[in-house]
């Protein structure tokens, strides 16, 4: 007879709800969850609204992808116009369509310059 160990829960000691009347920001995970709030196409756009010089190689170390993969995502934000580059040299430089608003239809109210707005000058504070 087979024996199976019971699945392990998805909350555990390092996914802890907070005490009743406790602020949610007081209790934070002891390890990185993993899955973030925003897709890679919103962290290329972050890296590349900071540096629009960038290499690719650069970018996908701060997304924490392949090089590949940030090539993609490129080339699916420039098809879809919400990026352009210009060569310069042996670089390029991308320059972003901001007034296009978000594509899911719950955020379609928002262009992508509020989000980027509301990322980068966050992240400059630091």
């Amino acid at each position: 007879m087979e024996t199976r160990k019971a699945p392990v829960g998805r909350r555990g000691a390092s996914h802890r709800l907070p005490a009743r009347g406790a602020s949610p920001k007081t209790v934070l995970p002891e390890r990185a969850a993993p899955w973030t709030f925003l897709t890679n196409h919103a962290h290329v756009l972050v890296c590349l609204s900071r540096d629009p010089e960038a290499r690719m190689r650069d970018v996908a170390a701060e997304v924490g992808v392949t090089e590949r993969a940030v090539q993609r995502i490129v080339a699916e934000l420039e098809g879809a116009g919400y990026l352009e580059h210009e060569r310069d040299g042996r670089r390029n430089r991308y320059r972003i369509c901001a007034s296009l608003p978000l594509r899911h239809p719950v955020e379609s109210h928002c262009a992508v310059s509020d989000l980027l707005q509301l990322l980068v000058r966050r992240a400059a504070r630091r």
